[in-house]
């Protein structure tokens, strides 16, 4: 336990962040997983509307910072992709 005054605040803090930040990237995994799901099934259009909802989680977890940017376009060019090969 620390026994510093900025250290406890500091502790206090880290652990407000880490609920937050456990909260935004929870949806975009749940999200991410619901569009694979979707896009296995074969429905093009709900499979359309779960990989959009996937990109909006990714790019609001990416601009709070809780995953880094470059990671965020990662996933969502292989949703996109998989979404392509549905669509052809």
């Amino acid at each position: 336990m620390a026994n510093i005054k900025s250290q406890i605040k500091r502790n206090k803090q880290n652990e407000t962040h880490r609920l937050r930040n456990r909260f935004y990237l929870g949806n975009a995994r749940k999200a991410v997983s619901k569009a694979v799901v979707a896009l296995g099934e074969g429905e093009q259009a709900e499979s359309r509307e779960a990989v959009l909802l996937a990109v909006r989680a990714l790019d609001k977890a990416a601009e709070k910072g809780i995953i880094h940017k470059n990671n965020a376009a990662r996933r969502k060019s292989r949703l996109m992709k998989r979404l392509a090969a549905l669509a052809k």
